[in-house]
């Protein structure tokens, strides 16, 4: 008999990858770009929300997929970045590195549930803020400031905003 007990020596098992229509995966991070662009104009309490990450962090859960989630992030920062008075390639790159590592997340653990959800989001997105910071100084040479208590309470506030848009996300999948 094996002194290994059934839960680690099962191998990982393969979790639902999600599909989406093209429209949903072009429509919505469109949506959320134009959303962190326009909406703090006008409502600036709104301006913390930074939903173009929370989208790719979404897609990139649900399709479980490295390169897909590595294009989506790539694809949605650098419009973000266009749209945006930062330099050109800044959030490009630190969403590509998002993108990247949920779907690597998602990959071994199922990302159905809405604590890890709840998680998952706030992770990213400070490491989304500590990343742009630590590229901004060392890319740029910016005198940018990170405030890490600051950081949590936006992330967390994030992460708030995540579970009932991830469950909203939800009912776009398509269905075998």
């Amino acid at each position: 008999m094996s002194d290994i007990p059934a839960a680690f020596s099962d191998p990982p098992r393969k979790s639902k990858v999600s599909k989406f229509k093209w429209v949903s995966i072009v429509g919505i991070p469109l949506a959320a770009i134009l959303f962190q662009v326009y909406v703090p104009r006008f409502f600036t309490y709104l301006a913390y929300l930074e939903m173009p990450l929370l989208v790719t962090v979404y897609f990139s859960l649900m399709r479980r997929s490295p390169p897909f989630g590595v294009l989506l992030g790539m694809c949605i920062g650098l419009a973000q970045d266009s749209l945006s008075n930062h330099p050109l390639g800044m959030f490009g790159i630190v969403k590509t590195l998002v993108g990247y590592f949920a779907a690597s997340v998602s990959q071994r653990f199922e990302t159905n549930n809405a604590v890890l959800r709840l998680v998952l989001a706030f992770f990213f997105f400070f490491f989304h803020q500590f990343f742009y910071w630590v590229l901004a100084r060392a890319l740029l040479g910016e005198a940018v400031s990170f405030e890490p208590l600051q950081t949590l309470v936006l992330a967390v506030l994030n992460a708030a905003v995540a579970v009932p848009l991830f469950h909203i996300l939800d009912r776009l999948k398509v269905t075998d």
